[in-house]
This record gives structure tokens, sequence and C-alpha cells, in this order.
């Protein structure tokens, strides 16, 4: 496997430049090692921003318990409450490719860390139910747009470097979704038991990723991609003109495009933003497009009841409140590795079937552990459980690879994250409704054995190798 790996890795990429005034003079007297840096700061903000994207929704799964005494929750009220999230995902995520055709994409995801480090800032204090649950629908919000438009990020500045890049924001991802989780009982015991502190110190997290992303702000450097020139009049190049950042770009599992014979390969501006204008597919049209959605949707509402609710399962069955945390972060922190090797995997084999077989067997696995002796084995059934909830970086990784283009990376991405979490929101719900009327979790932990099947089979159909261009034409 290393022999691909290393190949990936090796292949060479033009550094992005930096549109406006900043950027004009770093081309006139920085040069390459100014395009360098802005790639070495972008890559940077991936990591920052991948680490702010669940922390707000597994600091809260650990105090669960702890939120629902202080504010007065019944067990349905907590199911909405895990349920915001993907509501929020589904209802801004759609919003995202439109707001990046007008700010820029880095103006967007800016704008996102802003708004989960203020939201997570106020929700502790906010006053009661309605206003914790205003607070982190403004995070959430933040978290929605950041989310659709990191797989588009990643697609245009590394074209040629999809899986690796994914891997690196999933990796990202899975570490403040398991540090939110491990950390949050402990420091909240350390500040005199108060989960309104334990809840706030993200906002911090949020705060120190807005900074990086203020260059790309003025200059608009994510939103333009990497560099895209503009004409002595300052209108950009048409997309259609402009050729990929790299000799060959892949643009599927295991297919590159090559020049055309005779063709002279000149030093060329990069492709132009993956979000201005461009023609629209009916993406609706392709059942690729669908499968994927589906698959997203159904491993959302795997995550998220994981997230949610698990620590909650082990503590109702005896297990220490801190020990229960650290079990919801060795599940999230399985995909720190798993996320960088997963992505690199899926993008050398032509279908992606097998691997989503594979994770749903885990997920199988342990939900049965969990059905049957959740206390005595814990750590085996949290262990399985993380590796099933790697079907994210590889639902992201297929988002990249099912469309050919930057522009249907765009739509391809918002709809099969937004039409996902739609289909995710009941679940979180539904589990909080089940656990409530029947007094323990053996229905809820059913229900989510059950959802795990058609997952597995849409996951399969996703994994084909064809794009959404050909399927849903123009």
């Amino acid at each position: 496997m290393m022999g691909p790996m290393a190949s990936e890795e090796t292949r060479t990429m033009t550094p992005p430049t930096v549109r406006g005034p900043a950027a004009h003079d770093a081309r006139k007297t920085g040069g390459p090692s100014t395009r360098a840096w802005t790639t070495r700061l972008l890559v940077l903000c991936i990591v920052l921003s991948a680490l702010n994207l669940r922390p707000a929704i597994t600091s809260l799964g650990a105090l669960l318990e702890e939120v629902r005494d202080g504010l007065g929750m019944s067990g349905s009220v907590a199911g909405l409450l895990t349920s915001v999230p993907p509501l929020c995902f589904a209802v801004f995520g759609v919003m995202a490719p439109r707001l990046a055709r007008r700010f820029g994409a880095g103006a967007v995801v800016c704008a996102g860390m802003a708004a989960i480090a203020t939201g997570l800032a106020i929700r502790p204090y906010a006053g009661g139910t309605a206003g914790f649950l205003a607070a982190s629908a403004l995070a959430l919000m933040g978290i929605a747009v950041s989310n659709v438009l990191m797989p588009v990020i990643v697609k245009h500045w590394f074209p040629d470097r999809v899986g690796s890049m994914t891997g690196l924001y999933s990796m990202g991802l899975a570490l403040g979704t398991a540090l939110a989780a491990a950390v949050t009982v402990p420091v909240s015991d350390a500040l005199g038991g108060s989960w309104q502190s334990g809840l706030a110190l993200w906002a911090g997290l949020a705060a120190a990723a807005i900074l990086p992303w203020l260059p790309f702000v003025r200059g608009r450097a994510a939103a333009s991609g990497p560099g895209r020139r503009a004409d002595g009049d300052g209108a950009a190049r048409h997309p259609d003109t402009a050729t990929e950042p790299s000799a060959s770009v892949r643009t599927g599992a295991g297919h590159e495009d090559r020049p055309e014979a005779g063709r002279e390969e000149a030093p060329a501006p990069a492709p132009a933003d993956p979000a201005r204008e461009a023609p629209r597919m009916r993406i609706t049209r392709s059942r690729t497009a669908w499968a994927l959605a589906v698959f997203f949707g159904l491993q959302a509402t795997a995550a998220y009841i994981t997230m949610g609710w698990m620590a909650q399962i082990f503590r109702d069955a005896g297990v220490p409140a801190g020990t229960a945390g650290l079990l919801l972060a060795l599940t999230m922190v399985m995909g720190v590795p798993l996320a960088f090797v997963i992505p690199r995997l899926a993008t050398r084999l032509p279908h992606q079937g097998p691997i989503v077989l594979a994770l749903g067997i885990c997920g199988l696995i342990g939900y049965a552990g969990l059905y049957l002796a959740p206390a005595g084995g814990a750590w085996a059934w949290a262990l399985l459980l993380g590796v099933a909830n790697c079907a994210f970086p590889l639902a992201l990784t297929m988002v990249g690879m099912r469309a050919r283009t930057g522009p249907g990376v765009a739509q391809l991405s918002a709809f099969a994250q937004s039409t996902g979490y739609l289909i995710s929101i009941p679940g979180p719900l539904l589990v909080g409704v089940l656990y409530q009327h029947s007094g323990g979790w053996g229905l809820p932990i059913t229900l989510m054995s059950a959802l795990m099947v058609p997952q597995m089979v849409v996951g399969w159909l996703a994994g084909r190798d064809r794009t959404v261009e050909d399927e849903a034409g123009r």
C-alpha cells in the first residue's frame, strides 16, 4: 500500500497565488516562496477549521445529563436537542455555495468560525432551553457552511491530492471530536463541576481558527482559487480557459486527465473559483448523487446518535461519567488514523463498496455488543463503533471522486450533505423518544442496527466508478 501512497505524494502541484493588491506585489517580489507560504497557510486553515466542526456536539454529549438537569429537559426534548445539528446542517448547508459565489469561500468559512465561537460562548449562559437551542443553532450554522465548503476547497486547491487532503481534514475533525469528548468532563470538574464552563471553553478554539482565514478574506484567495488571474481589465479568466495546476489530475478512482497529444503543456492559470458562476447540472437526475446523499444521511444518523447518546448508554449501564466520556473519546479518536488511511485507500480502488461493507459490519458488531453487554465489553464496542463512524471521511472522499469538476463537486457536496442531513434529523430524536417511553436502550439500539443495513446498500451503489456529470447532463 505504501508504494502507491508515496507516488501520490510525489506528484507536483503548482502552488496557489493570492488575488488583490497583496497578491500583485507578491507576484512581483515574493514569487514562488509567497505562493508556497499561501499554500501552507491554507493547510493550517483547513486543519484548524476541521478541529472546530464537532466539539459543539460531542462536548454536549459528554455533559448531556448535567445539561438536562440544569435546564429541566425531558428525554424527548434532549432528543430534539441532539437532532438540531443535522437540521441546521441541512437548512444552512444548502446556502453555502450561493454564499461562496457572492463573498468567496474563504470569507464564508471565516464567518463560519466566528459564528461557532459566538454560539459556543453564549449558549451555556443563555438562561433556558430556548436560548440554549438558539445559541447552539448559531454555532451549528457556522459548522454547516464549513462542512459543505471544505470538500470544495480541497478539490480545487489540491486536485491531485484529494485523498491525502481529505484525510488530513478528516483527521483534524476526528481529533477535535475526540478531544471534546475526553476533556469536557474533567475540565468541568476542575472548574468546580460547572457544566457551563465545560461547554464554553470550546469557544476559544473556534476563535483561534478565525485569524488564519483573514488573509484569504481580504484577498479572497480561497474564493478565487489557486492562482485565478485577472486580465488587464480586472475580469477573471473564464473557467473553460483555465487548466488544472498539475500535469495530471485525478478525476476518479485511478483515472487521470492527461493533455491531448500534440497540445503544448504550458504553465497556465489554475482553475477558476469552484463556487463561481458555472453551468448547473440537474443533479437530481443522477442516481449516484441520490445514493451518496442517502449514504451520507444514514451515516450521519449513526454518528449523531453516537455523539449524542453513547455516553448516556454507558452511564446507564453503570459506567462512571468520566469513563463514559473516555469511551466516547475512543470512538471519536478512531477517526484520527483511519480518516487518513481510508480516503487514500478509497482513491486507489475502482469501487469503494468493499470499504462500505467493512465499516458496516464493524457497526453491526458494536451495536450487538451494546445490546448484550454494554458495560462488560465497553471498550471493544466503543472501538468498533469508532471504526464504523469512519463512513464520514469515506463519504467526503466519494463526493470529490463522483464529480469531475470544481462546480460539480460544489453542487454535489451541497446536495449530498443538505439532503443527507435532512434524512438524519429524525434519528436522534426518535432514539430519545424510544428511550424515554421504553425505559431502556433495547429498542433504540435495535433501531440503530436496522439502519446500518440500508446504509451498506446505498454506500455500495454510491461507490461505483462513475460521475454525476455523466448521469445528470447539463
